[in-house]
């Protein structure tokens, strides 16, 4: 999460058997892999297929395939439990310089949310990739024009307008909606969350037959509803608009104080050697600089975000101490 206003606010968020995704291709990656002609490496996904980190998953290493900085990537899920069975995995995994886990926002806040006995700061941090924005969504014929609207409304009855979410307690589509309610002077712990785990795919039935009065999630998720007009946005969470949602105003431009951004990224497990650390970051550092992942960031809309090695393991550490005191306050943990 990069929850943040203009004083920069730090506030804050039985297993599956595995689907596979393999990717060849001319690599560099030293050393052999677990089959001839292959460097070996795996990405686990803590979700189901189809997902946010799904996706990124897959594109990374398809990206690393067409440029050749490794060959042979193995992409597997282990959802559960927001991610955390999936961090989990990764911890136990100490040493093993050949796996790595895509994971974000969503995955540091579960693992407080839900009490895991890890957290994403005893893995080792190789890059962030991405940020996205978030965005506050109804049906079309929703009361609520703008998210002015919204808000009027929310104030003179908090506790009573249902907010759905794609993701579970801690994670961005939650976070959204309780630090939009601190902007905007309601008690964040009069948020009436109801999670969707199965992403947009649960949310988008409950948003249109009422069953929530508001969603926030990533826009990505309701491209077809909303060019469909089923579906309005009311404000995006970025910085700076968003092309693919023209005409849609930003939470600052609506004079709410709040810039919120969702993120992924990979990290390995604890205790690797310095070397496999050093071939993941420089293999990431490929795909980064590709006119593939160019062309990857313009088809999700995602923004480049990337961050690698210890810095990236700052900004991890600053994320889950924002998250953790943010759901402490919630009375989450």
């Amino acid at each position: 999460m990069r929850g943040r206003s203009h004083r920069r606010s730090g506030t804050f968020v039985a297993l599956l058997a595995p689907l596979v995704l393999l990717v060849a291709g001319c690599g560099v990656w030293p050393g052999a892999g677990a089959r001839a002609g292959d460097d070996g490496l795996r990405i686990m996904v803590p979700n189901t297929p189809g997902g946010g980190y799904d996706t990124a998953a897959r594109t990374v290493a398809r990206v690393l395939q067409e440029t050749g900085a490794a060959e042979g990537v193995e992409v597997f899920n282990l959802p559960g439990a927001g991610g955390t069975v999936g961090l989990q995995r990764l911890v136990d995994e100490r040493g093993n310089g050949r796996l790595a886990l895509q994971m974000g926002l969503g995955v540091l806040g579960a693992s407080h949310a839900v009490g895991a006995r890890v957290t994403g700061t005893q893995t080792t941090p190789l890059a962030r990739l991405v940020e996205e924005a978030e965005a506050v969504v109804v049906r079309a014929d929703s009361p609520y024009r703008t998210i002015g609207d919204l808000v009027s409304a929310w104030r003179a009855r908090p506790g009573t307008l249902r907010v759905g979410g794609g993701s579970s307690l801690g994670g961005p589509d939650h976070l959204l909606p309780v630090e939009l309610a601190g902007a905007v002077g309601i008690d964040a712990r009069k948020v009436r969350y109801v999670a969707y785990g199965g992403g947009g795919g649960e949310l988008l039935p409950a948003l249109l037959d009422g069953s929530v009065d508001f969603a926030t999630s990533g826009f990505s998720e309701f491209v077809d509803q909303i060019e469909a007009g089923q579906l309005r946005v009311l404000a995006v969470t970025s910085d700076r608009p968003v092309a693919a949602l023209p005409g849609v105003p930003t939470l600052k431009a609506s004079g709410i104080d709040l810039v919120f951004d969702n993120w992924r990224g990979i990290v390995a497990p604890p205790g690797i050697g310095a070397a496999d650390r050093d071939r993941w970051i420089t293999a990431l550092t490929a795909v980064h600089s590709s006119p593939q992942w160019r062309a990857e960031l313009a088809r999700h809309g995602w923004t480049d975000a990337f961050l690698t090695g210890d810095a990236f393991g700052a900004y991890l550490a600053r994320q889950d101490k924002a998250v953790s005191a943010l759901l402490a306050h919630l009375r989450l943990t």
